[in-house]
């Protein structure tokens, strides 16, 4: 008598709810669930810092012959209603010129008291938004003096760079590839390096990646595209600190969370990060959380840094350029050691994405 034979690819028996559980585990359930809430903080994130933008304390200098001049017409532009500037006098158009140069201030109003026309120093290499904010709001608060105001752009940005905003995209061409080039370490061998000499090789590609990603994202923004007239050894060794940066940090988000980690790099760089980078709007223009946390993050401390080193001869590149050293050092520091603690307690783990039995045995980063 022949014995009925059973089709294994028909699946569980129960029906569709048998079916669906077997197809869908409880882990995918709940990644599926961080992909939504993920979205959901892109959205709010995004809107939320873009939504109203409005000018908060932008740093102006003031300066006329007459140092009494110049003093009231600080003290009446600090006090306008909302507070959008943060107005303070220099000796003069010299002086005026050197604090937009280091980046101390964004703008200069230089005043002339024999005329009804006043200049207006802006910088648009520092961002569009803000040079266009500022003729805004002083403008308004010399019209309502009756007097004229004369823009003056000191800065420009170049003239392949639309609204100074090639620093913000070559930033975040270089960590996305930051990110992207850890979470492929990931895929190809596991989310958690299976022990430190793992991760040691992990940080040495990734040092390579980002030596070469620096140097062809500033080849084609300068010389190819004409976009960043900047100096290019300058912006190479930044772009190389910015994609280890951000792909260490990936790294050390595996390192922790498994596969979730790249999912907390994405909240962290590009949720968090891009929108409060200064990129479409600069700092004072941004609502308070966005432009605190902007400047120690990724995204923000690289555009800065770029800006600087494109436009204002590399001041003030100092500060952004040590967070972005930070975060690699931590990136690089938190990875080594979670892969001793994670050798510690037995290997790869379950469901990390690692490969077991003799598979695990296989060479590889």
């Amino acid at each position: 008598m022949t014995q009925p034979t059973t089709d294994a690819s028909a699946g569980p028996s129960g029906g569709f709810p048998a079916e669906f559980k077997d197809a869908v585990s409880t882990r995918a359930f709940l990644l599926v669930l961080g992909v939504l809430a993920l979205q959901l903080a892109f959205i709010t994130s995004y809107i939320g810092a873009f939504h109203h933008p409005a000018p908060s304390r932008i740093p102006l200098a003031v300066t006329a012959p007459a140092e009494q001049v110049a003093a009231r017409a600080a003290q009446r532009l600090d006090a306008l209603p909302g507070g959008p500037l943060d107005a303070r006098t220099v000796p003069d158009e010299t002086a005026a010129l050197a604090r937009i140069g280091d980046r101390d201030v964004d703008g200069a109003l230089i005043i002339d008291p024999s005329g009804k026309t006043d200049r207006l120093l802006v910088a648009s290499g520092a961002g569009a938004s803000l040079s266009q904010a500022l003729a805004e709001v002083v403008g308004r608060a010399e019209a309502a003096q009756g007097r004229e105001v004369r823009i003056v752009d000191v800065a420009p940005a170049a003239a392949g760079d639309a609204r100074g905003l090639s620093s913000f995209y070559l930033v975040v061409g270089w960590c996305v590839g930051g990110y992207l080039c850890a979470a492929v370490l990931a895929i190809s061998a596991g989310a958690r390096p299976a022990n430190l000499a793992r991760a040691v090789i992990r940080l040495g590609a990734l040092l390579l990646y980002s030596i070469a990603a620096g140097l062809l994202g500033t080849v084609i923004a300068g010389p190819i595209l004409g976009a960043l007239p900047g100096n290019v050894m300058a912006l190479w060794g930044l772009g190389t600190l910015v994609v280890f940066a951000v792909g260490a940090i990936t790294l050390a988000f595996q390192g922790v969370a498994g596969v979730v980690g790249i999912g907390l790099a994405i909240l962290l760089v590009v949720v968090l990060g891009n929108p409060s980078a200064g990129g479409a709007y600069a700092y004072p223009l941004l609502p308070p959380f966005w432009s605190a946390i902007g400047p120690a993050l990724p995204p923000g401390a690289g555009t800065y840094a770029a800006r600087s080193i494109t436009y204002f001869r590399g001041n003030d590149a100092g500060p952004p350029t040590l967070v972005l050293s930070a975060w690699a050092v931590l990136g690089a520091a938190v990875t080594l050691i979670s892969a001793v603690l994670h050798r510690g307690k037995g290997g790869p783990a379950v469901g990390s994405g690692a490969p077991t039995g003799p598979a695990a045995r296989t060479p590889g980063p």
